[in-house]
């Protein structure tokens, strides 16, 4: 296998900036390791996709209870062949390899069987992959292979077809990031739906019972209308895209070549692609669609080409998804499903998800690694909250309006296709003004190369577009406040948590 390895790997040598496996907004302090219970239990179910390759290393390693519960426990394999390397727990282990070359990771893995397991993880392998080939690979069933057909150009005799059979390694860690990846969700995480579902409402019942109190809706049948419902296929969709790349993750890749990572991949996090400039693109996709009437009043769009990012073409197959956050610019959103599915999870903007931990400053989030990790390890705590999730399944041809600042989760349960947007409106303009003019507005603001002027440039085109509509905004703003501060009852008033009061809060 070294050998194999030092010959296939030379090719692809270059100077490579260390990465950690893991980005930096999900930290390895963050990764529960003690909640692995539940893998023995049998409502939790593998996918039916699961890869032979995937199966095959799931087969390397067991969660670590399996060593107490065996019939002849024996000493963990892990510890005989880690050698120096054993006082390391397994995260900060991964963190280590991390940082070695493609060449001396590969052989590492030959010196024991405890290191063949720990430097077959796959993600090692997918930084490999992307800083070194970008998006022009071909998936072959798990990174690692993925990385050595490459280094082998091609050669599949040189390709290990499945991983060695190892047993007795033991490790939580290693263990749950497979099971993450290979799981299907469970009927109770989809069996909640209690988000409001409405159809046929007007614009002006929408901003008065929707947008102004800033809660979630299910919109139905409001775009039965578009294109983009009978025929976006993959076939139209790869022949008016032929030759553009487009955003997934951290890297560029044409449709075609994203479509096959996507049938074959099985992984804790999949690439999700996330292209803000798709109708410059392809003219095509971007007449498919048109914005729903509730939310043609975009008030960024005064900004002309100045304005930050705002729309997306999300592609992604079952298990992708992005894990929580709240949407860029205190911008409100919508998204709508043009094929597939989505479970969405939400909770508003003085509720923070448990396992998620932004900063002081809210230029950080930090929260578990992957987006099953948190419905395995968090959302049954949610049940006992008084101020539970609004949850939803979102099908083709429905559109859910997220609010400003509420935090919101987002996992596909099939490979699905939809159009985001980001706006501005009246009702949430006040806002915007006061997150973009904040004093580390530098590090909150996204979507833009002029992050520190764009407030001012915003207030300036609002005033020359509508002129008093800022002014007018501010003093309704003032009058509601007083009108809330007159119907105060004298508790909340002797609670309020400006005045050092004592206060309940959730």
């Amino acid at each position: 296998m070294p050998g194999a390895f030092h010959s296939l790997l030379l090719p692809l040598q270059r100077k490579r900036k260390s990465k950690r496996h893991r980005s930096r907004n999900h930290p390895k302090e963050n990764k529960p390791k003690n909640h692995l219970a539940a893998a023995g239990d049998p409502s939790f179910h593998l996918k039916s996709s699961a890869s032979a390759s995937s199966r095959d290393i799931g087969c390397l390693v067991q969660p670590l209870g399996n060593l107490f519960l065996a019939a002849t426990p024996r000493a963990n394999l892990r510890d005989a062949g880690l050698g120096a390397l054993r006082p390391l727990p397994d995260d900060l282990l991964l963190d280590v390899l991390g940082l070695l070359p493609a060449r001396d990771l590969a052989a590492l893995s030959a010196a024991s069987k405890a290191l063949y397991v720990v430097a077959a993880h796959d993600p090692l392998w997918r930084a490999f992959v992307l800083d070194e080939l970008g998006g022009a690979f071909d998936f072959a069933g798990s990174w690692r292979t993925t990385y050595i057909a490459a280094a082998s150009g091609g050669q599949p005799h040189l390709i290990p077809p499945r991983a060695l059979k190892i047993r007795g390694f033991y490790s939580d860690y290693l263990f749950q990031s497979w099971l993450c990846a290979n799981m299907e969700m469970r009927h109770e995480w989809l069996a909640r739906d209690n988000i409001e579902r409405r159809r046929g409402i007007s614009v002006e019942q929408f901003i008065a019972e929707v947008e102004e109190p800033n809660r979630p809706v299910l919109l139905e049948g409001c775009i039965d209308g578009w294109p983009a419902l009978q025929k976006w296929s993959r076939e139209y969709l790869l022949e008016i895209s032929a030759g553009k790349e487009f955003a997934v993750g951290p890297v560029s890749m044409t449709l075609d070549r994203y479509f096959r990572y996507a049938d074959n991949v099985q992984e804790e996090r999949p690439l999700y692609l996330f292209d803000a400039k798709f109708a410059e693109k392809v003219p095509e996709m971007g007449r498919d669609y048109e914005v729903p009437v509730y939310f043609r009043e975009d008030l960024f769009s005064v900004l002309g080409e100045e304005r930050p990012d705002y729309r997306w073409v999300i592609i992604g197959p079952a298990g992708s998804g992005s894990s929580f956050h709240v949407d860029p610019n205190s911008t409100s959103a919508w998204n709508a499903i043009i094929k597939g599915s989505k479970k969405w999870v939400m909770f508003p903007p003085e509720v923070v998800p448990p396992g998620v931990h932004p900063s002081a400053d809210g230029a950080e989030v930090t929260s578990p690694v992957s987006i099953m990790e948190w419905f395995m390890n968090f959302y049954g705590a949610c049940k006992t909250w008084e101020k539970r999730p609004i949850e939803c399944v979102c099908r083709a041809g429905e559109v859910v309006f997220v609010p400003n600042g509420w935090w919101h989760l987002v996992i596909n349960l099939e490979e699905s296709i939809a159009i985001t947007q980001n706006y501005v409106s009246r009702r949430n303009l006040l806002n915007v003004l006061d997150f973009l003019k904040k004093p580390n507005a530098s590090e909150l603001v996204s979507g833009t190369k002029d992050r520190v002027n764009l407030h001012d440039k915003f207030c300036g085109a609002i005033e020359a577009t509508h002129p008093g509509m800022i002014n007018q905004l501010q003093l309704e703003a003032q009058q509601k406040a007083a009108a809330r501060k007159k119907q105060a009852s004298f508790w909340d008033s002797a609670a309020d948590a400006k005045s050092g009061g004592f206060k309940f809060s959730f």
